[in-house]
């Protein structure tokens, strides 16, 4: 349960309306929480208000003025170094914070935030495992005499075939597969759920550890991944546990992480498997469309046999 205390009327409010009203997940939630209270303080301080974060009151919420928005945007590129997807979030939270101040908690009229563009994030390609490096890494795995190889040979397996994110890997309990590890139900952004139907590779890799885990206490029963602990695995422990096995295959130092392996599984099933964005949209959980489009990037490969392909590639001048 997040910690409201400290946190002015409004702020708590608008908070506890993300988390219980729009079903927000708590980590959506406390990253609005910390990204309202640093904006506020520094408009405190900037206003000589002489008020700390948790007094602040409804009169100075409505004080804020489009300026002092456009001047801490300013000061935390400048003097704070944020790039612009890290102040495009914060300024995200600003505006849906005011947003619900004036639409849908009708406090006042005026929205500072509301005509302030986001700035602009380059679109990066994502960066993602080849097939190659993705067999590299399952052998890593499979070729050790680790004591939680099969766990890990799981997750892992999971991660690449179905593209979970970290906390719907994290999140999944015993009860979540059915005895037939068919399919897995999992639990994504906003707390929906959604159902991803289980390959060869994963129903193998989780039959071999699921006879594992029947043998672990767990003060967690119903938890699919247990630690050393004999306690659920958290988002920590798994991406400690990722980092280590892509060390050990040679993969280290090359910024891949668990959501890298979500990149890599969703590239793998669009460039090799040739699956319909549409589907794989589905598969990974998306709200919108052009979200899963950054997954269809075309290959080094592909781009160059579409040159070769060309009906001038194999024209040259003749030499005299």
């Amino acid at each position: 349960m997040l910690d409201y205390a400290g946190f002015p009327a409004p702020i708590k409010n608008f908070l506890s309306y993300k988390l219980n009203i729009q079903n927000c997940s708590p980590k959506t939630v406390y990253e609005y929480s910390l990204d309202l209270r640093a904006f506020f303080t520094y408009v405190s301080e900037k206003r000589r208000w002489n008020n700390v974060f948790s007094e602040l009151n409804l009169d100075d919420i409505k004080a804020v003025t489009t300026e002092d928005i456009y001047e801490y945007l300013l000061h935390i590129a400048s003097d704070n170094n944020n790039g612009a997807s890290s102040r495009a979030r914060k300024l995200c939270a600003i505006r849906v914070f005011y947003k619900y101040c004036t639409v849908k908690a009708k406090l006042f009229e005026a929205d500072p935030a509301k005509d302030i563009e986001s700035p602009k994030v380059r679109q990066a390609l994502p960066r993602y495992l080849t097939l190659e490096e993705s067999r590299d890494l399952l052998s890593a795995v499979a070729n050790s005499s680790d004591r939680n190889r099969y766990r890990d040979y799981a997750i892992l397996t999971l991660f690449l075939n179905c593209g979970m994110r970290l906390s719907e890997l994290t999140g999944l309990s015993l009860s979540d597969i059915p005895e037939d590890m068919s399919r897995v139900r999992v639990l994504g952004k906003g707390s929906k759920e959604r159902v991803l139907y289980l390959n060869d590779a994963c129903r193998a890799a989780l039959k071999d550890y699921l006879s594992v885990r029947s043998s672990l206490s767990c003060s967690d029963r119903n938890a699919l991944w247990v630690s050393r602990q004999g306690k659920r695995m958290t988002d920590k422990s798994i991406q400690y546990t990722v980092k280590k096995w892509l060390r050990l295959a040679g993969l280290g130092g090359r910024h891949f992480s668990t959501h890298k392996l979500r990149h890599t599984a969703a590239t793998l099933m669009y460039t090799t498997g040739k699956v319909d964005v549409r589907v794989l949209k589905d598969i990974l959980g998306h709200e919108q469309l052009n979200t899963t489009q950054i997954y269809t990037h075309v290959s080094d490969e592909q781009m160059q046999s579409a040159v070769n392909k060309n009906p001038l590639a194999e024209i040259t001048i003749k030499k005299q």
